[in-house]
């Protein structure tokens, strides 16, 4: 199990990427959650096996055909043992 918190940088509120988030994390059967910050950034802490985290990273660099990814940081931390993926 790998834990990491994402900030996402560009053109990324308003255009479903939270809602392109948490579908894809369904569909990779990650745990965590998805948030709209006050600055335009959008937020994420994913839970995951590695390799599905690692796919979960390629979508949120791309995003949705609406949004501008300009930026992706990506930290590791502890995992919480979170269950579900979220909107907040």
């Amino acid at each position: 199990m790998r834990a990491v918190d994402v900030r996402v940088d560009g053109e990324v509120q308003g255009v479903g990427y939270r809602f392109g988030a948490l579908r894809r994390a369904d569909e990779l059967e990650l745990s965590g959650w998805v948030s709209n910050e006050a600055n335009g950034q959008v937020t994420a802490h994913v839970e995951g096996l590695g390799h599905r985290i690692d796919k979960m990273l390629e979508w949120m660099r791309e995003g949705t055909k609406w949004s501008h990814v300009s930026r992706v940081d990506v930290e590791d931390v502890a995992v919480q043992g979170i269950e579900g993926f979220t909107l907040r």
